[in-house]
């Protein structure tokens, strides 16, 4: 990859380990809220809520429901499937102290400083993300991850999310970089590969769990082998 001269990352799933971070987050909530009254199991309601909130959040990157919907929607409807008493309202409850609350948790995937370091010594790093906006600077700030980032992009500050175009052009434009020499490491084989690459930027699947088979873009599994290829 010899013609790379700038780098994007996405945050969430990439660098900072959501679901670490998430399920430790839901964990407290599970026994300050009590929800042990109604869910049997705090693992089926972490299970539970991880799917249904991937769900909210595919139906957000395709524009087909709004931030505030993802914000407590995904929350209620994880209640209701367990019958929860008024779960609407509990949601909404619940959704504030999760966003006040999972932001500061600072869990990262292995050897990410490292290879964070390691990189940025040799290109301009940046982050193209779908995350809100006031929660991603927290996420940065608490895990000490800005000190290696120039550009910073939410989506929702272009008005469209991943895969769509316009938020790769618009990285482009603020990091000054053509796509040809751009190189977009991100989980989500949708939003992060399939988007960058319709754009010219060549991509790196990162499937820490090995969930993928694609001949479409380089793979890998752990950070630090991007030191391998870069």
């Amino acid at each position: 990859m010899k013609h790379i001269e700038h780098i994007f990352f996405d945050l969430d799933h990439t660098i900072w380990d959501f679901e670490k971070n998430s399920n430790e987050t839901l964990g407290e909530l599970f026994e300050e809220f009590e929800l042990s009254l109604h869910i049997d199991s705090k693992e089926r309601f972490l299970a539970t809520y991880q799917t249904v909130n991937g769900q909210y959040w595919k139906k957000y990157r395709e524009g087909k429901i709004d931030k505030h919907t993802v914000r407590f929607g995904r929350f209620a409807d994880t209640l209701e499937r367990f019958r929860v008493p008024d779960a609407a309202n509990l949601g909404q409850r619940i959704g504030d102290k999760y966003v006040e609350r999972g932001p500061h948790k600072k869990n990262l995937f292995p050897n990410t400083h490292e290879t964070l370091s390691y990189l940025q010594a040799k290109f301009p790093l940046h982050i193209i993300t779908n995350g809100f906006k006031e929660v991603q600077s927290i996420k940065m700030g608490g895990s000490n991850l800005e000190q290696y980032f120039d550009v910073i992009l939410c989506s929702e500050d272009v008005g469209v999310n991943k895969p769509h175009r316009r938020v790769f052009e618009h990285a482009l434009d603020l990091a000054g970089c053509s796509a040809q020499n751009a190189l977009m490491i991100g989980d989500n084989f949708e939003a992060d590969i399939m988007g960058a690459q319709k754009v010219g930027i060549s991509t790196i699947l990162f499937d820490p769990k090995r969930e993928h088979k694609t001949t479409k873009s380089h793979i890998i599994h752990d950070l630090k082998d991007l030191q391998d290829l870069l």
